[in-house]
């Protein structure tokens, strides 16, 4: 949840807030906290006490305001509004000298899955994602940051005008991987496909259109994660397909194998 007025994002959750105290303590301007949880962040209070922040014990159902949400795990830290930084060609051409992959999202548009993206992709080493600028809802806000788990610490958050754009310019630098239910290739075959040569691009779509048409055509390859007897001939899954954060941890852990 975001204070317009202060400018402020309430990160909320255990696990969120003590990656935030971990990595970047100094971006929290207030804590809020149960009593139940307060043993848990006493060095933290020190930190803020020491900084002139702000700390207070108050009841769950503040908390609750203060974040919007029920799920707030009995803790909320404030901190300004993250700015997404915009992606040019410098930050691209050191990810190619670098051999870093990284992750496009197309039109996920659902907090909740991208946070649990942001998760997968720390606890893979992914550290580079990219959300267009017109998908509001792919953004970070407090309930992708708690469902995160304290990854929103360890990813660096990209936006672009034009995926389609973006694609035609990193033609021939980056293999550009996207993720098709008619693919032909299966996600065990991302070691061969990469090769190692250079740094995987991986376009993640949604569960119900998938990457769109425009990024199909400009991806290297597509590939599918099989169903249960999709080798023995099995026309297609009794589900229609897996959620975009279970899909996008399979395909993680296959990069890995490169």
């Amino acid at each position: 949840m975001k204070n317009k007025q202060k400018n402020e994002l309430a990160v909320c959750g255990f696990a969120a807030v003590k990656k935030l105290e971990k990595n970047h303590p100094e971006k929290i301007t207030r804590l809020y906290f149960t009593e139940e949880v307060a043993p848990k962040f006493g060095g933290l209070c020190k930190k803020l006490a020491k900084n002139h922040g702000i700390y207070n014990k108050k009841p769950a159902e503040d908390l609750e305001k203060l974040s919007g949400t029920v799920h707030h795990q009995g803790v909320v830290a404030m901190i300004q509004a993250p700015e997404i930084q915009p992606l040019d060609s410098d930050i691209t051409d050191s990810w190619i000298e670098n051999h870093e992959n990284a992750i496009l999202l197309d039109r996920i548009g659902n907090a909740n899955n991208f946070g649990a993206i942001v998760r997968s992709a720390a606890f893979f080493g992914i550290k580079n994602i990219i959300i267009p600028l017109d998908e509001a809802q792919t953004s970070i806000t407090t309930s992708s940051y708690r469902v995160a788990e304290g990854g929103m610490e360890y990813v660096n958050i990209y936006s672009v005008n034009s995926s389609a754009r973006l694609l035609e310019a990193l033609s021939g630098k980056m293999i550009k991987i996207g993720t098709d239910l008619n693919a032909t290739k299966k996600v065990s075959d991302l070691p061969a496909i990469a090769k190692g040569e250079k740094p995987i691009l991986i376009i993640l779509g949604n569960e119900e259109h998938g990457i769109s048409d425009i990024i199909r055509k400009n991806c290297d390859e597509l590939v599918i994660i099989p169903w249960a007897g999709m080798n023995e001939g099995v026309a297609e899954s009794v589900i229609d397909s897996l959620n975009v954060a279970q899909a996008s941890s399979i395909i993680f852990y296959e990069m890995m194998k490169k």
